[in-house]
């Protein structure tokens, strides 16, 4: 028997419904917010991800998908979405609009030990906002994910922040990270200690080394930065404060991926079943990301958030999802067509419909009604169709009502 592909799942059932009111509530919750949907495509060129990503983070030196396509050009299956977003940015030319807001949802892919809260395949939300640096707007993007999350009902939601601060003070920090740290190289994994000479900050971010106490105590970022960085931060968290968002700050906080720089940030749930694969979203300001793939310089901040997480959390702490009702359930007695053609004219004005089509006893056909449990029930039998009316009956209140065939539009629109 053929099976899914490891660190796969499939989406059947109330999993499937959750995932599809999750991409309903994203499309809603962002509309509130004035941003705009942008798909691009599943794979993209390797080279985007080596730029963009960073050929030092785990993601392209270890988990990413790659293949040589029939043209001889190396390709990727996505492992993340802000590259792919800051490309078709620049390739449609999107910076003629002073600010412009986005928003996506959907596959990535990572080649990495499934365990619980990560997939080889798993679905993304975020945003990526270009065009503005401007505290306030920070301050919205993590607003706006911490609003994301708490409307679903989760709670116990901790948001957690620092900063990198800008260009000057990343590298002033590098320097100084990379002298404290060369003095512990030879307890470094082998994969930090290339990145002690390639890019010392994203050891602080090992899952291995970043646990040990030497690498907890190593200095802060936030001690290395210039003025303006530092007036900058104290802009972020003013801005949060006013917006009523409870955060934390933690000096150690770098994120995994080498385009950001100034705020980042990422939004913790402390739930046990999670364990540790607590983090629900996540993301930050990268200044010069789009500059690094060819655009103009362009300031852009965003988030990614875990709807696969998201889904465990609602199953787990069995959150309410409003279920859309089936309007109408016809039991077809007659052999006519004539239960097919009210079946078809109540779809095609907008009624959620099902029938039966096993011809199956009367019986047995209630037993659907209990499955499906639609607002109302058809029942269409050889006097109906004699008679041109229709049994419907209320599956609330079971009270049955005689109902003129040109008349049940008009019934149904009164009543549902």
């Amino acid at each position: 028997m053929i099976q899914k592909p490891k660190g796969t799942l499939d989406f059947i059932g109330r999993e499937g419904y959750i995932y599809n009111y999750l991409y309903n509530y994203t499309m809603n919750f962002m509309h509130s917010y004035n941003y705009e949907f942008i798909k691009i495509p599943t794979f993209e060129s390797t080279e985007l991800f080596y730029r963009g990503v960073g050929e030092t983070t785990d993601v392209v030196n270890k988990e990413t998908y790659d293949f040589i396509d029939k043209g001889n050009r190396n390709m990727t299956l996505r492992p993340e979405f802000t590259a792919g977003v800051v490309r078709s940015y620049i390739e449609n030319k999107l910076y003629v609009d002073q600010i412009k807001k986005l928003y996506y949802f959907g596959s990535a892919f990572r080649y990495e030990r499934p365990q619980s809260g990560r997939l080889r395949e798993f679905t993304q939300m975020g945003v990526e906002v270009f065009g503005i640096k401007n505290a306030y707007l920070d301050a919205e993007v993590i607003s706006l994910a911490y609003r994301f999350l708490s409307g679903l009902g989760i709670t116990n939601l901790k948001v957690v922040i620092n900063t990198l601060g800008d260009t000057e003070s990343r590298l002033n920090y590098n320097k100084v990270i990379k002298e404290y740290l060369e003095k512990d190289r030879d307890n470094l994994c082998d994969i930090c200690k290339e990145r002690l000479d390639k890019n010392p900050l994203r050891i602080l971010d090992c899952k291995y080394d970043g646990e040990r106490d030497y690498i907890k105590n190593a200095p802060k970022t936030i001690d290395y930065l210039n003025e303006e960085s530092k007036n900058y931060y104290e802009e972020v968290k003013h801005a949060l404060e006013i917006l009523d968002i409870p955060f934390e700050e933690d000096p150690t906080l770098v994120r995994g991926l080498d385009y950001y720089s100034h705020t980042v940030f990422e939004i913790k749930s402390d739930l046990e079943f999670l364990g540790k694969a607590n983090t629900l979203c996540a993301g930050g300001r990268y200044d010069n990301l789009v500059k690094t793939l060819g655009g103009p310089e362009t300031p852009g901040v965003g988030f990614a958030a875990g709807i696969e997480r998201i889904i465990t959390i609602l199953n787990e702490l069995e959150i309410y999802i409003p279920e859309e009702k089936l309007d109408v359930f016809i039991m077809n007695l007659d052999n006519s067509g004539f239960a097919f053609q009210i079946l078809d004219d109540l779809r095609n004005s907008g009624y959620s419909c099902e029938i039966d089509y096993t011809g199956k006893s009367m019986k047995n056909m209630w037993k659907l009604v209990d499955k499906y449990n639609p607002s109302y029930v058809l029942i269409i039998g050889e006097d109906e169709v004699k008679s041109d009316y229709i049994t419907v009956k209320d599956n609330t209140t079971k009270e049955e009502t005689k109902v003129k065939t040109s008349e049940l539009m008009d019934y149904l629109d009164m009543n549902l």
